[in-house]
């Protein structure tokens, strides 16, 4: 049946050519902006997960700039340690050379001085924005270590960062008194009473600024082994018998462990016996962990040496502060036959602590250079990874759309047809 009221042909061509000219534009779209998903209109599910991936590549942006910052910090600091290593290795040769007594000592001296001025001045230097990570004096506020943001790491429940620790290093050769109102506290003691061994603990710091001394006393009933007075020191830790125990101190320094203590006090009494001349076989006291170790080979039953742990507390207006890493080399006297001898034992110790540093800051560089690489890597994974959910396929919607284009003439063609349809009904009145 044929009306003049409603042409079906025509309401069918009009919705062909709507749906044409609809896709046709969401083409052209595409081919304009690149994207397949522009909007969440266009696919709310997939612009939402791309969005969120988005964020993370602009957080992992920031991540490369900490982590390019810090492995710059880093690498000053391990350069540093390095030259500091190489200054000591040469001035162990001129301490090795004063342990002849036909050499000129006080020209040897002389260079000894000037090293260590120059070892001051890389450790002085060596910082970065800022920030050194060789000099971590107690009375340097802050932590012992520095966090390098490292990583975001997305969940179920939501994200966090990631952080790679930075542990600084004392390479520092300055100096400062006991000074002020002290409070000692007897730690642990061992003995040695016809035994050959005992182990020391040592409590670990709490705070930057606390002072720990070891205190010896020496009994030989008969003096047949060892002289008394060699062995002797006083119990309590105080400013007025710090020059006596200055060289069996450890000052703790931010982010010290009992480990590092024991060291410390270990190092300490190995350059204080080298001074005095004492004989280690009598006794001798090594780092065991987070503990020490004090032995004997010589002593009997009727010999009794204990080694005690005290804990000196700075009070109001008291310096805590005697010294960094280095700070031993400021004593460092080899114009004598003893100071030639003492400072060959120091020497060494200072080495290998700058050795340990330079060590751990190549550790950490390396750890810091490659997360460097994993988030570039990253990066350019999540960024392909969106590129795939929603950009356009350019060669297919460079074909879609010559054809959406042929679809629309011919749409426009059957529309126009179609509203000719009524034109036929009058011929039948005619």
């Amino acid at each position: 049946m044929s009306s003049i009221l409603t042409n079906n042909g025509a309401m069918v061509a009009l919705q062909t050519l709507k749906s044409i000219n609809s896709r046709l534009a969401d083409t052209q779209s595409e081919i304009s902006t690149g994207k397949s998903v522009a909007s969440a209109r266009d696919n709310a599910a997939v612009w939402a997960i791309s969005k969120v991936m988005e964020a993370d590549v602009k957080g992992f942006k920031g991540i490369s700039d900490s982590l390019n910052l810090g492995e710059s910090t880093v690498a000053v600091a391990r350069q540093a340690a390095e030259t500091v290593t190489d200054l000591l290795t040469e001035m162990k040769g001129k301490i090795v050379a004063a342990q002849e007594e036909n050499v000129d000592r006080a020209k040897i001296q002389n260079d000894i001085n000037a090293l260590r001025d120059q070892i001051g001045s890389v450790t002085g230097a060596a910082q970065f924005n800022g920030l050194n990570l060789i000099s971590n004096l107690s009375s340097t506020a802050g932590t012992g270590s520095i966090n390098i943001l490292s990583s975001l790491d997305r969940s179920g429940t939501g994200v966090s960062s990631s952080d790679i620790t930075v542990g600084k290093q004392d390479l520092s050769t300055q100096q400062a008194a006991l000074t002020g109102t002290w409070t000692a506290t007897a730690g642990d003691s061992g003995t040695l009473n016809g035994t050959q061994t005992d182990t020391l603990t040592i409590a670990a710091p709490t705070a930057a600024g606390a002072v720990y001394g070891l205190s010896v006393f020496g009994t030989d009933a008969d003096n047949s082994t060892f002289t008394q007075a060699d062995y002797r020191s006083s119990a309590a830790l105080t400013p007025a018998n710090a020059a006596e125990l200055g060289q069996i101190l450890y000052v703790t320094k931010d982010g010290d462990t009992a480990a590092d203590v024991a060291k410390g006090l270990a190092q300490a009494y190995a350059i204080y016996a080298a001074e005095n001349n004492l004989d280690t076989d009598v006794l001798n006291i090594t780092q065991n962990g987070s503990g020490l170790n004090i032995s004997s080979t010589v002593t009997d039953a009727t010999d009794s040496i204990q080694v005690q742990v005290n804990t000196g507390v700075a009070g109001a207006g008291a310096s805590a502060t005697i010294g960094g890493g280095l700070g031993a080399v400021a004593d460092i006297d080899v114009t004598t036959d003893a100071g030639a001898d003492s400072a060959l034992v120091a020497i060494e110790f200072m080495i290998q602590n700058s050795i340990d540093a330079a060590a751990e800051f190549g550790s950490v560089q390396g750890r810091i250079e490659t997360q460097t690489n994993f988030i570039t890597g990253m990066t350019d994974a999540l960024k392909s990874g969106i590129g795939t959910l929603v950009d356009a396929d350019m060669e297919e919607a460079s074909a879609r759309l010559q054809a959406l284009q042929v679809q629309q003439q011919l749409g426009v063609q059957a529309l126009s047809i179609a509203n000719q349809a009524p034109q036929s009904l009058l011929s039948l009145f005619r």
